[in-house]
């Protein structure tokens, strides 16, 4: 009878079969959280599509800024400049402009050449155009000179704001050197002379060095911002009158000026603190008198603000 007694521990090694019967169904749970994990990565790529849309809008400022095709290329010899042809853009929407006066042919090409659809937008350049018709016009455009003309007695203050500039910049940590013109500058000295001595052959000599003694000071510093700064020259006294030396070796008709991989020509064109700056025009150089600070915004790059001007002409009959 004891040897019986063995059967009923083989009854316990049946019980691991329930239990393992019963982890089966939990086995299955995970899987199928892993099946429905890929169908929402599988959706994350359908808004892949809508980037491609953004590429579309240099396109647009491309346009704005060339609106009547007037930007064209001039090969001379080896080398190619690029212009703007103001023949183009009668031939692509600005039917008529041949007929405008010189003066303002050289402000329209300065529109179409600085046309951003912000500052110089389709419709300002319209608007030359249609001043053919009533000679006069109310609408307000940004004029940006290919250079700047100073003499000493505005010019001093000018040199000290950009000085200013220059120690704010420093004080913020960045690097002062980029404080410059943005287009050339040309300070004429001579609005510090005085005659102190007349009707002898070394009274010119002597003026000069009399001049150069009270000046000193205001010469030095000058002298010191022709070297620190890019885009700005000085002419020393003794030299001419500013609206004369303007005339005679300022002026050049047209500058070229290189961006990015083009160089492009332009006509002259200028704005100056010399009451006489618009002699100039005698040169086909447009110019415009301004005060101090009309001309360090434009230093800065910043545009002039103006109405496109009346045009008045003369005609000369017989014979002199």
């Amino acid at each position: 009878m004891k040897k019986t007694a063995p059967k009923k521990p083989a009854a316990k090694k049946t019980a691991p079969k329930k239990t393992a019967a019963a982890k089966k169904p939990a086995a299955k749970k995970p899987a199928a959280k892993k099946a429905a994990a890929p169908k929402k990565a599988s959706a994350a790529p359908k808004k892949a599509p809508a980037k491609k849309a953004a590429p579309k809008k240099p396109a647009a400022r491309k346009e704005a800024g060339n609106s009547f095709g007037a930007r064209k290329t001039l090969k001379v010899g080896k080398r190619s400049y690029t212009y703007f042809s103001l023949p183009h853009a009668e031939k692509k929407g600005l039917k008529g402009v041949s007929r405008l006066p010189f003066s303002l042919k050289v402000l329209l090409e300065n529109l179409l050449r600085f046309e951003d659809g912000r500052t110089v937008t389709k419709a300002d350049i319209e608007a030359v155009k249609t001043w053919l018709k009533t000679r006069t016009s109310d609408r307000e455009i940004a004029y940006r000179p290919a250079r700047v003309l100073m003499q000493d007695f505005t010019g001093v203050p000018a040199v000290v704001d950009l000085a200013a500039m220059r120690d704010a910049v420093t004080n913020l940590g960045a690097d002062p050197k980029k404080i410059n013109p943005l287009v050339p500058v040309d300070l004429v000295i001579d609005h510090s002379v005085m005659v102190d001595k007349f009707g002898t052959q070394t009274a010119f000599k002597e003026n000069t060095e009399i001049e150069y003694q009270r000046n000193r000071e205001r010469y030095e510093f000058l002298r010191w911002g022709s070297k620190a700064f890019n885009n700005f020259r000085v002419v020393p006294p003794g030299t001419g009158i500013c609206h004369q030396v303007n005339l005679e070796y300022l002026a050049q008709t047209v500058w070229t000026k290189t961006e990015g991989k083009e160089e492009i020509a332009y006509p002259d064109t200028c704005v100056g603190t010399d009451s006489h700056t618009t002699m100039v025009n005698g040169l086909a150089v447009l110019g415009w008198g301004v005060g101090g600070i009309e001309a360090e915004a434009a230093m800065l790059g910043q545009p002039v603000s103006m109405l496109i001007p009346e045009v008045i002409g003369f005609r000369l009959t017989g014979k002199l």
